[in-house]
């Protein structure tokens, strides 16, 4: 067997698949809390000094190498949060998201424990305010749903002959749903609101 055929048996054995291309990968948890009056979901909204500050959004981040999506999302609530690993008891993830910019969005979902939220302590650095929603305003009310096109944009140096296509050739084109929710002052929107839309539909 040459050289070249042993690294990719080496590369694809046991190979899990991720998404083709993806230089990154991020997962988030989506905080329940157990309440009398029925669960809530517990939202960050993020720093102002942060890139997308002021946006509502799940504690998470970044996937280090070797990290499963479980592993990062305790990791990043505990350090935006400082609510312990132990004190979140894991559901299982939820289906993740492909983003049109080339990454993997990884939600996993979760129960905090009463413990957990008397933990919790935000980070100034990365967390402006906490706040939460129950999930039967979730349920009883329909998100208003903004869509935007994707829209194919060749360079003129193509090589269209060669590849035997027509210049006019028609390339596939997409759209992005993009769900929002209002509640009390904030917006909930984007690839969270779609975590949400999920574990509603899913109840």
């Amino acid at each position: 067997m040459t050289e070249a055929v042993e690294r990719l048996r080496r590369r694809y054995g046991g190979h899990t698949p991720g998404l083709l291309g993806a230089e990154r990968s991020y997962a988030v948890l989506a905080p329940l809390l157990e309440t009398r009056a029925g669960p809530r979901l517990l939202f960050e909204t993020r720093a102002a000094a942060l890139r997308q500050g002021g946006e509502v959004c799940f504690p998470g981040g970044r996937m280090e190498p070797g990290e499963t999506p479980e592993d990062c999302a305790l990791r990043e609530t505990e350090e935006e949060l400082s609510i312990p690993r132990e004190e979140v008891e894991l559901l299982g993830p939820s289906d993740f998201i492909c983003n049109q910019r080339g990454f993997l969005l990884r939600p996993v979902v979760g129960v905090v424990s009463p413990a957990g939220l008397a933990w919790m302590r935000p980070s100034p650095a990365e967390v402006a305010e906490t706040f939460t929603v129950p999930l039967e305003f979730f349920r009883r009310t329909p998100p208003v749903t903004a869509r935007y096109e994707l829209t194919p944009s060749l360079p003129e140096d193509f090589p269209y002959e060669a590849a035997g296509i027509p210049r006019d050739y028609v390339w596939s084109r997409g759209a992005v749903e993009v769900p929002s929710w209002r509640y009390e002052g904030h917006v909930i929107w984007g690839m969270t609101a779609r975590i949400v839309k999920d574990l509603i539909q899913n109840l």
